[in-house]
């Protein structure tokens, strides 16, 4: 019997989200959870992926300071959650419409 030995890798939703349908499917998903912290934590996702030192540039807000926002443990305004999602060119139909009655 031969041993042979599984090698696993930490697995980073930064490196999955390909199209901008992939990023609206995504954050349609947290916005379904109805769950703040979720979503802070999925538009953070969806910055890194897409690169936090541009969305900073793009938005005109510091990269650190939306590291800290969009962490499990931030608590992003409302008008930065907005600006990530501009920023990220989001088509998410819901995402719009939540955005738009919050």
């Amino acid at each position: 019997m031969v041993n042979t030995k599984t090698t696993t890798h930490a697995w980073d939703v930064t490196r999955y989200p390909e199209t901008d349908e992939d990023v609206a499917a995504y954050l349609d998903a947290a916005l379904e959870e109805d769950d703040p912290a979720l979503l802070a934590a999925a538009l953070g996702d969806v910055a890194r992926a897409r690169g936090m030192t541009e969305i900073a540039r793009e938005t005109g807000l510091g990269r650190e300071s939306l590291y800290k926002a969009l962490s499990t443990d931030g608590n992003p305004e409302f008008g930065t959650g907005q600006k990530v999602v501009r920023s990220c060119r989001v088509c998410s139909a819901e995402a719009s419409a939540r955005a738009n009655h919050s």
